[in-house]
C-alpha cells in the first residue's frame, strides 16, 4: 500500500516518542495529591486527551486551572529524569522529510510538548498544542489548524496516531489516517493503515508529494 500526501501530521506521545512511564508516575502522584482514588482515576480516558479535559472529569471546575498547572509542572520536571524516549523509526522517518512538509499535533501543552521534543532533539517547524485550540482531540480542530499552518488542503494530509481519540480527530478532519500500534492493540485502532511503528514505513519525497509505503 502506498499513500500519497502533501503534508504529514504527527501526534507526539506514543507516536514519535514514548512518555508512558513519565505519565504514569506524574499522574499517579497528582491523583494522590488531589485525593482521587484509583477507581475514580481508572474510569477516565487518559490517552490522546488534553490535561484540562481529564482534570475536568475528576475535579470541580473551580480547582481545574490550579490542578492542570500542577500536573504540567510535574510532567515538565520529569522530562530530564528519563521522562521521554524516541520510538523506533522516528529519527530516520523525520530526517527523510522536508521541514515544511510535516507538523506535530499534540494534546499536551506547548510547554510540555516543547520540553519532550527538545529532550530527544526534535525541532518541528510547525507545532499545534492544547494551548492553540478550544476543542482538543477527538475533535478535528487540532489537525485542521496544522493543515492551515502548513498551507495544505486537509484532504491531502496524513495523520499518524497511536490513540483512538486522535484517529477519530484525523478522520473528522477529512484526512488519511495511519495508526501505530505502540500503546494500543492493532485491533483497537480504526485507520486506513495500521503498522507497529514508524520503522515499518518509508517516505519518498518528490516535488509534489510524499509517498509513504510499508517496508517490504
Amino acid at each position: 500500500m502506498t499513500i500519497h500526501a502533501h503534508a504529514l501530521l504527527f501526534d507526539n506521545d506514543g507516536t514519535l516518542v514514548s512518555s508512558l512511564d513519565s505519565v504514569e508516575r506524574c499522574w499517579t502522584r497528582w491523583a494522590r495529591e488531589y485525593g482521587i482514588t484509583a477507581e475514580e482515576f481508572g474510569r477516565v480516558e487518559l490517552h490522546g486527551r488534553t490535561a484540562v479535559e481529564i482534570v475536568g472529569d475528576l475535579l470541580p471546575a473551580r480547582l481545574v486551572p490550579e490542578a492542570v498547572a500542577r500536573v504540567e509542572q510535574l510532567e515538565v520536571e520529569d522530562v530530564p529524569d528519563g521522562g521521554v524516549r524516541l520510538l523506533p523509526g522516528t529519527r530516520a522517518f523525520l530526517d527523510s522529510l522536508p521541514a515544511d512538509r510535516w507538523a506535530v499535533v499534540t494534546s499536551a501543552t506547548r510547554r510540555l510538548a516543547e520540553a519532550r521534543l527538545a529532550a530527544v532533539g526534535i525541532s518541528p517547524k510547525a507545532l499545534v498544542s492544547a494551548d492553540d485550540v478550544t476543542r482538543g482531540k477527538p475533535a478535528p480542530e487540532p489537525y485542521l489548524l496544522a493543515a492551515r499552518q502548513l498551507g495544505v488542503d486537509p484532504a491531502r494530509c496524513v495523520v499518524f496516531e497511536d490513540a483512538p481519540a486522535g484517529l477519530r480527530a484525523g478522520r473528522a478532519a477529512g484526512m488519511t489516517t495511519v495508526a501505530l500500534a505502540t500503546t494500543h492493540p492493532a485491533r483497537e485502532l480504526d485507520a486506513d493503515l495500521v503498522v507497529p511503528d514508524l520503522s515499518a514505513l518509508s517516505a519518498l519525497v518528490t516535488d509534489e508529494t510524499v509517498e509513504i509505503a510499508v517496508r517490504g
